[in-house]
């Protein structure tokens, strides 16, 4: 998988100072990094029973869908407030600068269902926690997590520890 770190461009001080960015639309519009990329997402999951696969707005909708193909399961979006044109359900969650929320079809997850949270990047761990807790609060059962990149020194996955978290790439500074 480490291959596939040649493909995410790094770009320094963006947002700002200080930050390192790790762009993934040089991987995404490489088809050969897309590929193996989905690939890696989706064959770790292979042989598992998922009957939904979540992605989260907006980069999360890249990968989720492909990944939901892959395994015959369905894709649910998970999307901003006031995005999604039927009856909601709503999760506010904190951040390091303030608040977010998300929202899902109330009907999107039904009870018992098995259901893969798909997104671009784990970094602190709040956005996948806030998405694992509205799959709950639906009745599914979270099956996994996966990302395409983990930036380990920010510990996102010690938010995550009732879950099985996958992460195709590591960084660690």
């Amino acid at each position: 998988m480490e291959g596939l770190k040649r493909y995410i461009r790094e770009i320094p001080d963006w947002p700002k100072p200080g930050i390192l960015f790790y762009d993934i639309t040089t991987l995404i519009k490489d088809p050969v990094g897309l590929h193996h990329c989905v690939d890696a997402l989706a064959n770790y999951y292979v042989g598992r029973l998922i009957d939904r696969v979540v992605g989260v707005e907006a980069r999360g909708f890249i990968f989720a869908p492909m990944v939901a193909y892959r395994l015959n399961a369905g894709f649910v979006p998970v999307r901003k407030p006031k995005k999604l044109p039927a009856e909601t359900t709503k999760v506010s969650y904190s951040l390091e600068y303030g608040e977010d929320a998300l929202e899902m079809h109330r009907d999107a997850i039904t009870l018992g269902q098995e259901v893969l949270i798909i997104d671009d990047l784990l970094a602190t761990g709040g956005t996948a926690a806030a998405v694992a807790q509205l799959v709950e609060s639906q009745g599914g059962h979270v099956a996994g997590l996966g990302f395409v990149v983990e930036l380990d020194f920010l510990k996102g996955r010690e938010k995550l520890t009732k879950y099985k978290v996958h992460s195709l790439l590591h960084y660690d500074k």
